[in-house]
């Protein structure tokens, strides 16, 4: 039986043929419209089945963008989710703000990314987006500027966690890799287990559109001096995280966190201002926060202490993911088991730990 690992080696293999094999039309400043066949070998693990499945997707989306600083602001009212991510990643040009959500359109043909989630990289992946939302939009970007995109979702046609406030609990392997635990599978949840994948790529922030708005202006950003912004007529030509904090009052904030999606009073706006509504902190620096917290200095989880060790490289890990689950089928043929996901490859002090996560047979 040929394995999904088999695919992927296709896949991968394909990338050296023929341009014009793989790409139906060229749309410009780097962006194409793959194939049918294309964005068929590039199909992720699962389709989007929930809001935190889109999350993790705009998430992904932002990362292969190059951002370093993604923040996500989310809030529901009656059965509609109003879910922003901002980022300082390389934008979106003008013309292909719309464009972007149609199938099978990517900017990823050479650069597909392979991580726990899947391939990313087919141009499906905010198309699936907006098929499942109400609505879903860039808000704000252009190259070089980052991104802020606003998805509005229903909870009556795309289900989400009832408990969206508790947050995991986090815990360590001994090689210093952080996880959760315990929690449900909430957004909350889903922010964090991708920035602790991404630790060291990326940074998360997590919060209301006015908590996002706070953190926005104590972004500390030396390149911009405040006589360039006092003579500055347009904010738009600021990268999108930057906007914010050149907001002179508390009208302008309204205005333009209004333009990057992030809905809010002026009564909200003069909190923001007073400092009354404070920036948030990354979702890593709080999870570590909260360990501490309820573990006592004793059993903080301690994700930046030196474990001098072992050492391997993402991409011998996931060769050697891939090797065992092709090692693995022979067992699973004899015994009708199934992977429920890719193996996973742990380095710790003096061992590597392989674990094999089965489907639950009916």
């Amino acid at each position: 039986m040929q394995q999904e690992s088999s695919d992927l080696r296709d896949f991968v293999a394909s990338m050296g043929q023929d341009r014009a094999l793989r790409v139906e039309e060229n749309l410009g400043e780097g962006f194409v419209r793959l194939r049918v066949a294309e964005a068929e070998r590039r199909q992720a693990k699962h389709d989007i089945r929930c809001v935190e499945d889109a999350v993790i997707e705009l998430l992904r989306n932002a990362r292969d963008a190059g951002a370093r600083h993604i923040y996500v602001a989310t809030t529901r009212e009656g059965d509609l989710r109003t879910t922003v991510v901002l980022d300082d990643g390389c934008g979106i040009p003008q013309d292909m703000q719309d464009r972007i959500f149609e199938a099978r359109v990517t900017s990823k043909l050479e650069s597909v990314h392979m991580d726990r989630w899947g391939v990313h990289g087919r141009g499906m992946a905010l198309y699936s987006v907006r098929e499942n939302a109400v609505s879903a939009q860039v808000m704000a970007s252009g190259e070089g500027l980052g991104t802020a995109i606003r998805v509005v979702t229903d909870a009556n046609a795309l289900d989400e966690r009832a408990d969206q406030s508790t947050w995991p609990t986090l815990g360590a392997d001994d090689d210093g890799q952080g996880h959760c635990t315990r929690g449900p599978h909430n957004i909350v949840r889903t922010c964090c287990e991708f920035a602790l994948e991404e630790r060291g790529t990326c940074e998360v922030y997590l919060g209301s559109p006015a908590e996002m708005a706070a953190t926005a202006r104590a972004r500390v950003v030396p390149k911009t001096s405040s006589t360039d912004l006092l003579f500055m007529d347009d904010l738009s030509s600021l990268p999108v995280l930057e906007r914010p904090r050149a907001a002179a009052d508390a009208a302008e904030l309204v205005r333009v966190c209004s333009e990057l999606g992030l809905e809010m009073s002026e009564r909200t706006a003069h909190r923001i201002i007073a400092g009354q509504i404070r920036p948030q902190r990354s979702v890593v620096a709080q999870l570590m926060h909260r360990a501490g917290g309820e573990a006592g200095a004793k059993g903080e989880v301690d994700l930046t202490r030196d474990r001098r060790g072992l050492r391997v490289s993402r991409g011998d890990l996931e060769e050697f993911s891939r090797q065992m689950e092709r090692d693995f089928a022979r067992l699973g043929d004899k015994y009708y088991l199934q992977l429920s996901a890719d193996p996973k490859v742990r380095v710790g002090r003096g061992k590597i730990t392989v674990t094999f996560e089965l489907e639950e047979s009916d």
